[in-house]
């Protein structure tokens, strides 16, 4: 057996989400540095939201080292060749770093203040290790002496305060439980006792607030919806949400720029059977074209991180072949979410039904809200605004005096238009998954249309047969793009895609991935 030499390139950090990690192990980094002395410019209390796998949390990783006081020596290995090490800060490693992670916590609503205290304890333990040499001696042991998170939270930046050091709070996915809300209508009550009043989240958000007046100088929360924080502190009353700014539209994500030195990198270090823009031409439709701010609306869209992560890799790894699969596995476990969206959808009208409206118009339109409680996340605009944050949609410029917001991209449209069939199926109607597999392969490989879409057809009239308002050329546009993105072999283009007046539907084929066909 002949010795296995590892390929002479930089590591693709597919799913890692640890900053020095990464940098220790000669990844490759798309250098987001330059965006911290915009931060620092802004408010100190810095709220912030994007979808899910888009980066939030290497980003929170990539603060944290900067400004983590402890990581003072280090400083030279992690950032000294990124822009950041060319242009430091005055505020570079000069903060204590608490670090807190909403999705490690363990527990439902019913239970949510153990898993709170937990974690938090065990966050707080760590932070007093840490920084012992910053701290006041035995402040752990009386920490621990303290009953529960919101207690141990408050004298925690108690003693910092009185120590004269300053405190730089992350809090990552924020709103890890607001999936809770959206699963079971039940919870919301629930999750209402926990959120007001005398609720212990809402207490323990309270502290952050008090925090802000004693050592907690700075402020970064993520998450992917407003909806908790608005539940949580009455209208974000503690700091400011900058997830529309324009400012930063760019810091997480891939450009289509960054994308481009990032495949022409690899193309001098491994063997590719595409050029560069060959590579962009198969990527753009799937991955690209969030906008995040409606002032870069016609000037940069952004790529999902993730999803350019894992195109490389497994491009990489295929000997210079485009994956078969366009959407990783996690994504797919992700998107569940959209059956929680469409049985939301359905609590309107059916002929007001938002998901149905994209599907057949192309677009909707609505004003974007920075926060809503959760009940009322049915409200049109509430909505919209939410499908929005978790990535579903993407502004694309206006319409009437409101956001024009469109599906951004193929792997977006993929899993709403199934997740859309699925409500179908619900109606008694059983599309089997062979039958299209199968006819889909006959249509690719020897031309036999008359079946595929017969078999479309046929569905279509079984479902309209079963919904009288289902009628209408909207409806039967939109039916006919949900079914056909089902179909591997072929990207649906519509009309409202290309702005073409001369067809409905366009099945461009995916030549790229299966290059056998004829």
């Amino acid at each position: 057996m002949e010795e296995y030499i590892a390929p002479n390139r930089k590591r693709i950090p597919y799913g890692m989400m640890n900053f020095a990690v990464i940098r220790r192990d000669d990844c490759y980094y798309v250098d987001k540095t330059r965006f911290i002395p915009i931060i620092e410019d802004a408010d100190k209390f810095f709220f912030f939201i994007r979808p899910r796998r888009f980066g939030k949390s290497l980003t929170v990783s990539m603060l944290q080292h900067y400004y983590d006081i402890a990581a003072k020596d280090k400083f030279d290995a992690l950032f000294g060749d990124l822009y950041i090490g060319k242009y430091p800060t005055r505020d570079r490693n000069s903060y204590l770093v608490l670090y807190l992670n909403f999705s490690g916590i363990v527990g439902e609503l019913h239970n949510y203040r153990k898993g709170l205290d937990a974690h938090c304890q065990t966050m707080f333990d760590y932070f007093c290790d840490i920084y012992a040499d910053y701290l006041p001696q035995g402040i752990k042991e009386k920490l621990d002496a303290k009953e529960g998170a919101v207690e141990q939270f408050e004298y925690l930046f108690t003693e910092c305060n009185k120590t004269g050091q300053r405190i730089y709070l992350f809090i990552d996915e924020y709103d890890h439980f607001t999936n809770a809300i959206l699963a079971d209508p039940e919870s919301l009550h629930r999750y209402t006792n926990e959120t007001h009043g005398e609720g212990y989240l809402r207490a323990f958000f309270n502290k952050v607030k008090a925090g802000t007046y004693s050592s907690i100088e700075r402020c970064f929360i993520t998450g992917v919806s407003p909806v908790t924080m608005d539940d949580l502190t009455n209208g974000f009353n503690i700091g400011t949400n900058y997830s529309l700014s324009p400012k930063f539209n760019e810091m997480i994500g891939f450009t289509e720029e960054e994308v481009r030195q990032m495949l022409t990198y690899y193309s001098t270090t491994s063997h590719f059977n595409h050029t560069v823009d060959e590579l962009l031409d198969i990527m753009q439709p799937w991955y690209d074209n969030y906008c995040f701010a409606q002032g870069r609306y016609g000037e940069t869209t952004m790529y999902n991180s993730n999803m350019v992560l894992y195109f490389i890799k497994n491009y990489l790894d295929n000997d210079g072949k485009a994956p078969q699969n366009m959407i990783e596995s996690n994504i797919r476990v992700d998107y569940e979410k959209l059956r929680m969206l469409i049985r939301k959808d359905k609590e309107f009208a059916h002929y007001a039904s938002i998901i149905q409206t994209l599907v057949s118009q192309g677009y909707i339109t609505g004003d974007l809200k920075e926060s809503f409680p959760a009940v009322n996340i049915t409200t049109p605009d509430n909505f919209v605004s939410l499908l929005y944050y978790f990535g579903m949609l993407t502004i694309s410029g206006t319409y009437e005096g409101k956001t024009k917001l469109t599906i951004p991209n193929q792997v977006v449209r993929e899993q709403l238009y199934a997740y859309l069939l699925s409500t179908y199926d619900e109606a008694d109607l059983n599309f089997s998954s062979y039958e299209k597999n199968e006819l889909s392969s006959s249509l690719a490989y020897r031309g036999d249309w008359q079946t595929y879409f017969g078999y479309i057809a046929d569905c279509l009239k079984r479902y309209a047969s079963q919904r009288d308002k289902q009628k209408g050329e909207f409806f039967v546009h939109g039916f006919t793009l949900a079914m056909t993105a089902q179909n591997r072999f072929y990207r649906p283009i519509s009309e409202q895609d290309t702005q073409a007046d001369y067809v409905d539907i366009f099945l461009c084929p995916l030549l790229e991935i299966y290059s056998d066909m004829k």
